[in-house]
């Protein structure tokens, strides 16, 4: 099993109303690496929802139930959309600032490529954070 991290606006679609739909199509990605990200996933991959620009702060698990698929929202093939089900709550949510300040956490894209919406999330980073978040 691989890990991963998608970020979305809670604005925009909120981890709440990602609970409430009861899934949904990551779509709308139009950025060559995280659409590699995309195309890496298989499913029962977890992933951590990042709410970004307001919060910043990890908040939940998803799990990928449906590998990569055309984006149905353009006509460019070049781009990939999958399927994510919520999994779990974190019991504290994880702030940008706790990663930062963590040596241990240094390499993770979410501190180096901070504008990357998909990214890889490593097993020993997965753990670090999940240690952070009370589990």
């Amino acid at each position: 099993m691989s890990f991963w991290l998608v970020k979305s606006e809670p604005s925009a679609y909120s981890w709440q109303q990602f609970e409430k739909d009861g899934q949904t199509m990551w779509d709308g990605v139009r950025n060559y690496a995280a659409r590699n990200n995309l195309r890496a996933m298989k499913k029962g991959d977890e992933v951590f929802w990042y709410h970004s620009n307001e919060g910043m702060e990890i908040v939940g698990i998803a799990k990928v139930i449906k590998e990569a698929y055309q984006d149905p929202t353009t006509k460019e093939e070049a781009w990939l959309a999958v399927d994510l089900k919520p999994f779990k709550l974190l019991k504290k949510s994880v702030p940008l600032a706790d990663i930062k300040t963590d040596k241990r956490l240094a390499d993770m894209d979410l501190v180096r490529l901070g504008r990357l919406s998909v990214q890889a999330v490593k097993e020993k980073e997965w753990q670090i954070v999940m240690e952070m978040s009370g589990k």
